[in-house]
């Protein structure tokens, strides 16, 4: 499926959940990987907030994109950000959803609001 491009300038981005090794088979914890480069994946928890909406999203880094200085509740950026729409069937049963994946997470800044004045 297509992947789409997700503008984050005007977005302001908050860490939710640390990075954590993204699980591939949670029977045998195998760790996924990245198709071509092979290197590992981490995942992300954020809220992602937009023009007076939030969502609570996970997104898909590989591993040399998590710096350090990353703080829980902190802003962070997400270069790269893409949106990947997914469907498949499990157990019987119709799934779909949107996959996140971006080139690194970094410390950020919230961003200023457009037209704000003193």
């Amino acid at each position: 499926m297509r992947s789409i491009r997700v503008e984050t300038s005007t977005a302001t981005i908050l860490l939710t959940e640390t990075p954590e090794p993204k699980v591939r088979d949670r029977q045998t914890g195998e760790i996924a990987k990245d198709a071509i480069s092979g290197e590992a994946l981490m995942k992300v928890g954020v809220v992602y907030i937009d023009e007076g909406e939030s969502a609570l999203i996970h997104v898909t880094i590989p591993e040399s994109g998590v710096t350090d200085g990353l703080v829980l509740g902190a802003p962070v950026s997400l270069p790269g950000l893409i949106a990947r729409p997914w469907e498949s069937v499990f157990n019987g049963q119709q799934r779909h959803g949107i996959a996140y994946r971006a080139a690194a997470v970094t410390a950020g800044a919230i961003p200023a609001t457009i037209g704000a004045g003193a």
